[in-house]
């Protein structure tokens, strides 16, 4: 046990070290002059319904708005990495074919400089099939300066039936 922390403190060491030096020439510090959104809990859990609302219009194009230009849709029924606004569009085009809606079950949401970090677990129901899907999720967002936007999104399905 005081190995493992040990080792954990040698890297939080390094990643700082690192985290410092970056974008920094001739040794020279450079002062970090971004501007943090202030942001609550509150207003990243609506980015899932603002999410989950564009679903219920049916139009993969209004999905993907929700996402950043560069990000990745790792998707609950798909093995393919989705990085393009095309491939995205190609997921959700088949996903909204049964006409999903989400629902939060539980969730655990971390604020940082202009991200977040919203994961937990969810419910699915296909209003066209009758079929319920639970899966695990995580969606990491970043503020554009404008609005925030998913920069990664990975679900899979719960691997235990209850």
């Amino acid at each position: 046990m005081k190995a493992s922390i040990a080792v954990v403190a040698v890297l939080v060491i390094a990643l700082c070290g690192c985290a410092a030096n970056q974008g920094t020439s001739n040794g020279a510090s450079a002062a970090r002059t971004e501007t943090c959104k202030a942001t609550s809990e509150q207003e990243i859990a609506a980015l899932f319904d603002r999410w989950n609302a564009s679903l219920q219009t049916g139009d993969p194009h209004k999905v993907v708005a929700n996402y950043a230009q560069q990000s990745i849709l790792l998707a609950t029924v798909s093995n393919q990495p989705r990085v393009t606004v095309a491939e995205k569009e190609d997921y959700f085009r088949h996903f909204l074919q049964d006409r999903p809606s989400g629902k939060i079950d539980f969730r655990y949401i971390e604020l940082g400089c202009n991200s977040a970090v919203d994961a937990g677990l969810y419910t699915f129901t296909f209003a066209r099939t009758g079929t319920v899907v639970k899966a695990r999720y995580t969606y990491t967002y970043h503020w554009d300066g404008a609005q925030w936007l998913i920069t990664s999104h990975h679900s899979s399905a719960m691997p235990e039936k209850p």
